[in-house]
């Protein structure tokens, strides 16, 4: 074999192995990314669970509370009607955006109630009421905390998918950024309740 000859015999072995080399790395970047992000999506659907259960949680808890306080003749039949109907929205709440409106109702039907049962001194002694104040306050709590784990699942997600370079193969592989679980803005204000008699 000639030198000319072993020297292109070398050429094409180069020739093809630079580009075999770059669709390699490219074959394992997409592998990798496409991993991340199902796992990232994953661990945005098992935190939105997390907010479904406390939210169940919670609404099974509210029939309980509302005959608690109906069986002391309380007379105001609107605030234990919007109690009952925010607890239904969040029952039939489809995803994040949803149920977080409608927990911000049921939040402020709650309070609402809870200003009511103060004027009530035999309902505030009751050891039911009390057992299911209480029993509502740790649901709070662990609400509060789930919130928090999947907006920043979330944020993970949607950082993941909106950057440069992944936001290229993101869309194609079937990733979208996640709905954060937020309250509307009226549900930062602390509601009024009125005892007109």
């Amino acid at each position: 074999m000639t030198a000319e000859r072993a020297s292109d015999l070398r050429e094409d072995h180069v020739s093809w192995l630079v580009p075999a080399a770059v669709a390699l790395a490219l074959a394992v970047w997409l592998i990798a990314t496409y991993n991340r992000l199902v796992g990232l999506r994953n661990r945005v659907r098992e935190a939105w669970s997390g907010i479904d259960v406390q939210l169940t949680r919670r609404a099974e808890l509210v029939p309980n509370l509302v005959d608690t306080v109906e069986a002391y003749r309380i007379h105001e039949r609107a605030t234990l009607e919007a109690v009952t109907a925010a607890r239904s929205r969040i029952v039939q709440a489809p995803g994040p955006a949803e149920a977080g409106r409608a927990d911000d109702a049921l939040e402020g039907a709650l309070q609402r109630l809870f200003a009511v049962a103060e004027a009530y001194p035999d309902l505030k002694a009751s050891a039911s009421f009390l057992a299911l104040q209480a029993e509502l306050t740790t649901l709070e709590e662990d609400i509060s905390f789930a919130r928090r784990y999947y907006n920043a699942v979330v944020k993970q997600l949607n950082t993941a998918v909106q950057r440069i370079p992944t936001v290229l193969v993101a869309g194609p592989l079937g990733f979208a950024a996640a709905e954060y679980f937020k309250a509307e803005a009226d549900a930062r204000v602390a509601p009024r309740t009125e005892f007109g008699r």
